[in-house]
């Protein structure tokens, strides 16, 4: 039986951050500030996140440059992980290194093979100040590692190299969003 309520349940959907927008492209400062507007841009996040049918969501995503992001994301078991981290930092990435299929909220519609590591830890804390850290494998190791790369303004596409990168920005391009594409012509 659920003694606590559905993260999301209770939040708004917030308009996504597209490709280009300043904050997108910003690391993201530490929040400091743990109360009840915290507590509303996770619950916020939540519902975000699963209107467009995520599993992860970085608070640059929602246009707030704080360093918090949610998950609700499987491993390549099929076993759910479901949370939010604030201040979070990648402590650890190793394993194999795996070329996967990658998308983004931040970049609907598109999708590119993504070098990640098969293994992340991530250090934070939770809405109470919890001290919290989150080990993944597989593809939720390529969650975390992608969320924490917004979190300093990075996106996926910043990581894809070569002919397939050359391919992604052309891509990007076509998009009715796809004008604001020069910030991955700085690679």
């Amino acid at each position: 039986m659920r003694n606590r309520p559905i993260p999301g349940s209770s939040g708004h959907v917030r308009a996504m951050t597209l490709l280009g927008e300043p904050v997108l492209h910003t690391p993201c400062e530490p929040v400091v500030d743990f109360g009840p507007e915290l507590e509303r841009l996770v619950e916020d996040m939540f519902a975000t996140m699963y209107e467009a049918n995520g599993v992860g969501l970085a608070a640059n995503q929602v246009g707030v440059g704080l360093r918090v992001f949610v998950y609700d994301c499987p491993d390549d078991e099929e076993v759910r992980h479901l949370g939010h981290l604030v201040n979070p930092r990648l402590v650890e990435a190793d394993g194999d290194v795996i070329r996967g299929a990658e998308g983004c909220l931040s970049l609907p519609g598109l999708e590119a093979p993504t070098p990640r590591f098969d293994r992340a830890v991530v250090e934070g804390v939770l809405l109470d100040g919890t001290p919290a850290r989150v080990e993944g494998t597989g593809f939720f190791a390529r969650c975390l590692q992608h969320e924490t790369d917004h979190l300093e303004g990075g996106v996926y596409a910043d990581r894809v190299t070569g002919w397939r990168g050359s391919r992604l920005r052309r891509a990007i391009r076509k998009e009715p969003w796809g004008h604001r594409a020069e910030v991955l012509d700085r690679a």
